[in-house]
């Protein structure tokens, strides 16, 4: 089966729906199907792989819940788009935020095949993208023939504004990558090592972190805080409180590659998630999970959709250091916890398999496909 996978945002630079596109890809083509990926790219570096394909060479940043969404706003995709189409004749094309500008939009306007869409946001942004949108989008959503929420948060936020039938499934998890990654040598010393691992960028939620930590070292001087991460508008700030409160035992690594995030994992004692919000699924805790890394992490909508409470780790209010700092000091304090914890996740994680997840989008397929009396998967 030919499938076209396509993603409104920048795939120069690293985001979640780009990963989840990726990985989605990989899986079906180890299946044994066509997969094309169209994206943007405001920086070709030649070293694309020949399944993707760039349409509209710059992008802007968009603010996006505290964030910033790098979409292209090209007025000439549509001709572009409908082109193609016409020339590729995919059997199902497949959309992520099928409403950003701009690219996606133009595929459900001229793709006349089997139309998929999948739904990510869960947050405020996408509640004013969607009401915003709405008098644009909606004359064009008969032409989504199968529709799918990222997570339970997600679906409640389309649902509000797009009555439907969706199904829900969310992004997978690379369980062996996260299992046999090998720990970081430099940080086995006897320290006890608490991994951030995301954007340095207000919805992250670092400052809090620091805060709680700031409070512990004083009276666990044996740990460590690993800060993992792109620099997302925060990191001088950051930099500066550990510098004025003359913290110890604070690194900030930067940005680093997937195979090297999982060996940071693979070497935390307890992975820490204080974001603020703005969270469709926990993927990086499905990661952390994966490798086995036990979590505290702000109960908040998406994290609380993969992580049980006292099960896999801890949840605590978001923008409250106190509960940071005694949900972190309960686990440092306490490695049994921490062995029984890091097992359960390693379980869980195990029913998010990319693998699994994968299967799940192309039973849909078959079934849209069904539904539509264009028979099933070729």
């Amino acid at each position: 089966m030919r499938i076209a996978l396509v993603s409104p945002y920048d795939w120069s630079v690293p985001g979640g729906v780009n990963s989840h596109v990726a990985n989605l890809a990989q899986q079906f083509m180890r299946r044994g199907h066509e997969v094309v990926i169209f994206a943007p790219s405001s920086k070709q570096t030649g070293a694309e792989p020949p399944y993707v394909r760039i349409i509209g060479h710059s992008s802007i940043g968009l603010p996006a819940s505290g964030s910033v969404a790098n979409v292209s706003i090209s007025f000439n995709l549509g001709s572009r788009v409908k082109k193609l189409l016409q020339r590729e004749q995919f059997d199902i094309v497949h959309v992520h935020e099928p409403f950003m500008p701009l690219l996606t939009f133009q595929f459900v306007r001229f793709s006349h095949t089997t139309n998929i869409a999948t739904f990510h946001a869960a947050n405020e942004g996408g509640k004013r993208m969607y009401a915003y949108a709405k008098d644009i989008v909606e004359p064009w959503m008969h032409n989504i023939h199968g529709r799918i929420a990222h997570s339970y948060s997600a679906l409640r936020l389309i649902g509000k504004h797009f009555a439907g039938h969706y199904r829900i499934i969310p992004s997978g998890v690379d369980c062996a990558l996260f299992a046999e990654a090998t720990p970081l040598p430099e940080y086995l010393d006897g320290k006890r090592n608490i991994l951030f691992l995301g954007r340095l960028e207000k919805r992250k939620g670092l400052p809090f972190l620091l805060e709680a930590y700031a409070k512990l070292k004083l009276e666990m001087p044996d740990i460590r805080l690993i800060v993992v991460g792109g620099d997302g508008g925060l990191r001088a700030v950051c930099e500066r409180y550990v510098a004025q409160n003359h913290l110890e035992d604070v690194v900030f690594c930067g940005y680093v590659p997937d195979d090297d995030k999982a060996r940071y994992f693979r070497t935390a004692d307890v992975y820490c998630a204080p974001n603020t919000g703005a969270e469709s699924l926990g993927i990086v805790l499905l990661e952390a999970m994966a490798a086995g890394t036990p979590i505290v992490a702000s109960w908040i909508e998406g994290f609380a959709d993969v992580l049980r409470d006292e099960q896999e780790g801890l949840l605590v209010p978001p923008r409250d250091s106190d509960a940071l700092a005694a949900a972190l000091r309960r686990l440092l304090s306490d490695d049994a916890m921490r062995e029984e914890m890091g097992k359960a996740a390693s379980r869980t994680a195990q029913a998010f398999s990319w693998e699994r997840m994968s299967a799940r989008v192309l039973e849909f397929y078959e079934e849209t496909l069904a539904g539509r009396g264009n028979g099933g998967l070729r």
